[in-house]
Formats: C-alpha cells, sequence, structure tokens
C-alpha cells in the first residue's frame, strides 16, 4: 500500500480565526492584498499540524472575486506573492513539504454554468505563468466541468516547460442524491476520471463536498483506473459546510459550518478513503490545523 500525503485544510476560514481582513467578495485574496504574513502563518500551522502539501493561496485571485480592475493590475504580482508566502514557509520548516499551485475556478466556485471557453485563457494564461516557475506541482481544484478543467490542463501543458506533477480535484454534486456520484455540471465521475486518464494527470481528487459523497467518487474512480491506468493517485479533501446547491452564490456572505465535522470525526471518512485506496488526504473549507493533525497522528 502506498504511503499517505497530508495536505493542508482550508485558507480563508483559517484567516478569519486569526483576524485577517476577509470579506466577500474577495474572501481569502484579500488577506493575499492585506496581510500576506498572516497567510504565511496560516501555512505554517498547517504544516507543524502535519501538512506535506501546502497550497498556494492564489485560489481567489480571479475576477469573480477581486474584479476585473483589480485583476488587470495586480493579478501577477499577488500570485507572486502567494507562492512567495507558500515557499517560505515550506522551507523553514523541518520537513521536506511541497507547494502546489492553486488553479481555481475561473468563473466562481461550484457554477459550471457560468463557464466562458472564450475567456478562460485570459484569465488564466497570468496566473499560471507566474506560478509555473514557484510551485512543485500543480493542484487544478473544485473542478465542476470537464471543458474548463481540460482548458486549463492544455494551457499548463504549454506553459509549464518542465512539466511538473499535475493534480485534478473535483467538486460533486451533493444537494441532491443522484443514481452515481456527478460533478456539478451533471457529469459522472466515470466521464471524469477517463478523461483526466487521458489527459495525463498524475492525481484526481475529489474536494469541496461533503465527505458522504466522496467515499463512493473514490470507489468508482479506482475500478475505472485499474482498467486504464493504476498508477494515478487518488485523494480527497472535503469541506464542512452543508450540501450546496446547483445556482450556489459564493460571493453572497459565508456558509455556515457543520457543527459534526469535529476532527475525530473527519478523520473516519479519512480512513474510510484511505481503505478505498486514496493516498493524498487533506481538507477544505472549514477544516483546520486541528483535523489536519488527526489525519497527521492516525494515517
Amino acid at each position: 500500500m502506498q504511503s499517505i500525503t497530508i495536505l493542508d485544510g482550508g485558507m480563508g476560514r483559517e484567516l478569519e480565526r486569526r483576524g485577517a481582513p476577509f470579506k466577500q467578495p474577495e474572501w481569502s485574496a484579500l488577506a493575499m492584498m492585506e496581510a500576506p504574513d498572516t497567510v504565511k502563518e496560516v501555512h505554517k500551522a498547517f504544516i507543524a499540524a502535519g501538512s506535506r502539501v501546502i497550497t498556494t493561496n492564489s485560489y481567489a485571485l480571479v475576477p469573480f472575486h477581486i474584479g476585473e480592475e483589480v485583476f488587470q493590475q495586480r493579478v501577477t504580482e499577488l500570485v507572486i506573492e502567494s507562492a512567495r508566502v507558500a515557499r517560505e514557509a515550506a522551507e523553514e520548516a523541518n520537513q521536506d513539504v511541497k507547494v502546489a499551485g492553486s488553479l481555481a475556478p475561473l468563473f466562481g466556485s461550484y457554477r459550471a454554468d457560468l463557464y466562458e471557453a472564450d475567456r478562460a485563457e485570459q484569465i488564466a494564461r497570468p496566473i499560471i505563468e507566474a506560478l509555473a516557475p514557484r510551485v512543485d506541482l500543480w493542484l487544478n481544484e473544485t473542478q465542476s466541468l470537464l471543458a474548463e478543467t481540460l482548458q486549463i490542463k492544455a494551457l499548463v501543458d504549454e506553459i509549464d516547460g518542465q512539466h511538473k506533477p499535475y493534480w485534478v480535484s473535483f467538486t460533486l454534486e451533493d444537494a441532491e442524491v443522484t443514481d452515481q456520484p456527478r460533478l456539478r455540471s451533471g457529469e459522472t465521475v466515470k466521464e471524469a476520471v477517463a478523461a483526466m486518464a487521458k489527459a495525463g494527470v498524475n492525481g484526481i481528487l475529489f474536494n469541496c463536498c461533503q465527505p458522504e459523497i466522496i467515499a463512493d467518487a473514490i470507489q468508482i474512480s479506482k475500478d475505472v483506473l485499474s482498467k486504464i491506468n493504476d498508477q494515478i493517485q487518488l485523494g480527497a479533501y472535503a469541506n464542512a459546510f452543508p450540501p450546496q446547491p446547483k445556482n450556489a452564490t459564493a460571493n453572497d456572505g459565508l456558509d455556515e459550518l457543520r457543527k459534526d465535522l469535529s476532527p475525530d470525526s473527519y478523520l473516519v471518512w479519512a480512513q474510510r478513503w484511505k481503505e478505498q485506496g486514496a493516498t493524498l488526504i487533506g481538507g477544505c473549507c472549514g477544516i483546520g490545523p486541528e483535523h489536519i493533525k488527526a489525519l497527521s497522528e492516525h494515517l
């Protein structure tokens, strides 16, 4: 059995907990603009808890969160800063810690319906170009739609001459029970896994959805990959939100967190993912250093 790599947890809620400037629509990007030292503190807290892969705080550095004007003026500067503080936190650790470059949904989390193919490259290219020389691997996260995922992967293949490891993480429909796990676009996990294997990714994960729905997705992914490419790693990092509807409005305010996902209860789900073959395990929104510490100590 492969060893488990412990990822980090949710950046935004931990920034808020530490008193960093934090509001919508900027969300975690506001701390990148006004309190980068606090971002570094959060990275270090996750490392101290056991994370061996931390993710750049570049998720919200898209027009959807920071607006068109700020994006045009500051995107490269802010993305480089997100990589700088992550790299410093990793290098100051007494452990081998990798930095993953976060590539987020370009038009808003959960909103496959807002995807604009003709604008995607304009947004993604400066982010990828700024991260490429500064990260150890790529994490294209919270993806809802295969078309956007494949477009971002093609851009990274073009820009990243070093061909760093590439992980893609899908968010799953969790507000409605369906016959099988699906992306928020309605595309099936089977379709997504087959497409990603063909695209040449190194890892397939599921994030920013409830832990209950992820277990089935991992099992399906393992079954599909056993026939295609069993060298692709599987992983998961769930959130602590209640189920999110298809028309979720990520910029309207902060979602309430579930009360039942304590570190111990989250660990139960992580152990199940591990038993199913997941080797990349962490947390998303609302999953803090205390959860990551439980994962690190027991997995």
